[in-house]
């Protein structure tokens, strides 16, 4: 594997992704709850009803809620509905949708192309994608039908209430539909402090990948139609594609748990982080690539103290993004897992001095 350390196990020391962390008490309480006798299977069941309303709640306004294992299904899912396989969509060079999602997209739309544009700190550069729209429109080019932003970024920033609203008004000019990649999405709205609707339905996004399992919970995402005719016979593709569990209410429960202190997980992850930044700011050698809006310290250092991070058994990636190292944290992430990183990284460099 990639930049895969030399100790396998135990995994003890680890900074590599939010999904390496356990489920948290809210998910795994609420798992605990729906298991006990027997319930209607493949989401007709009432804690699924419930998690679908608390999240029209939650966004304050009606739409389609649908449940899926994980997050390369929700997104490539839910593109394949805004997009037929002779369309395209648009999303940012370093998109999750584009480089760690082993082409799901365009699988699962049978051949949508993706068509990629660049954009500072991972977000699309706005002229550039409608460069991309208008630079042809004969029938010999992929006819560009949707946009992808992804809120955090794949560099840990955010779009801002403003910046997702100029590109919701870019996309109805320019007629396409606009998803948006919300794996962490609970950490932006946790970073910018505005309300759901402000960063999605209310700015123009038409459907949601709502991730849940960065944020604790065992596994699951939430596809949220904001545009209900675009939900239009999604449960057929769900189940075609192997994603309408049978056993339902475990992927929806947790729902009705996190949506209680789902921004609370996702402030403390995102704190964690700037901890984290702070002190990794004040070693030699040591250099911050990008803001630290949210859960992720992007670093730029010596291949040296990389590879003794590694010896000493620290997991992280050096792939994501732009190709520096990366540091995750997550809502179970302590103030003593950030001292012992920072005291190996501090040790090394004191040692190679």
């Amino acid at each position: 594997m990639r930049n895969q350390p030399r100790q396998q196990y135990p995994v003890l020391n680890q900074f590599a992704s939010d999904n390496y962390s356990g489920i948290c008490p809210e998910a795994w309480e609420a798992m605990a709850q729906v298991n006990q006798g027997y319930a209607n299977s493949y989401g007709d069941d009432r804690w699924t009803a419930q998690a679908c309303d608390l999240l029209r709640d939650f966004f304050e306004t009606e739409c389609q809620v649908f449940f899926v294992f994980n997050g390369t299904a929700a997104n490539s899912l839910a593109l394949s509905s805004l997009c037929r396989s002779y369309h395209s969509f648009i999303c940012h060079e370093m998109a999750h949708v584009e480089t760690d999602e082993c082409g799901a997209a365009e699988f699962f739309s049978n051949g949508t192309k993706i068509l990629l544009v660049p954009g500072e700190l991972g977000k699309v550069d706005l002229e550039a994608v409608e460069h991309t729209v208008k630079r042809r429109s004969d029938i010999h080019y992929p006819k560009p039908k949707a946009l992808s932003i992804t809120q955090a970024t794949e560099l840990g920033t955010v779009y801002s209430a403003d910046e997702v609203q100029a590109v919701g008004q870019l996309c109805k000019r320019m007629d396409l539909k606009l998803h948006m990649d919300g794996a962490r999405f609970a950490n932006a709205l946790a970073s910018l402090e505005v309300t759901p609707k402000e960063l999605t339905w209310q700015a123009g996004v038409d459907v949601l990948t709502f991730g849940g399992t960065k944020n604790g919970m065992a596994v699951g995402e939430a596809v949220v139609f904001f545009d209900k005719d675009l939900a239009n016979e999604f449960d057929y593709r769900c189940k075609q594609s192997g994603q309408l569990a049978s056993k339902m209410r475990f992927l929806s429960a947790p729902w009705i748990g996190m949506l209680k202190d789902m921004l609370r997980h996702a402030a403390h992850a995102n704190r964690s982080a700037r901890l984290l930044e702070q002190q990794l700011r004040a070693i030699p050698g040591v250099s911050i690539m990008h803001p630290c809006e949210v859960n992720g310290v992007f670093v730029e250092m010596p291949q040296t103290i990389i590879d003794a991070l590694f010896e000493r058994g620290w997991y992280f990636y050096t792939f994501i993004g732009s190709g520096h190292a990366r540091f995750m944290c997550s809502w179970a992430t302590t103030e003593a897992d950030i001292d012992a990183l920072v005291g190996d990284i501090r040790k090394i460099v004191s040692d190679k001095a």
